[in-house]
């Protein structure tokens, strides 16, 4: 939970430092960057499985 929190605060202030600097946030759009790091998740995970079963 602790994980969740500080990566909250972090991208609340990198979003607040990209406004004030008047730059585009360094962010994909919303649906898009969602399904992004599901996709991220799921390889890592499908890898992890693949690996636990060729090797452990």
């Amino acid at each position: 939970m602790r994980e969740i929190f500080l990566a909250l605060i972090a991208g609340i202030i990198v979003g607040a430092v990209f406004k004030v600097v008047r730059l585009p946030l360094p962010a994909p759009p919303v649906f898009a960057g969602i399904v992004g790091i599901v996709g991220v998740w799921l390889g890592g995970t499908a890898v992890s499985a693949m690996m636990e079963k060729i090797f452990g």
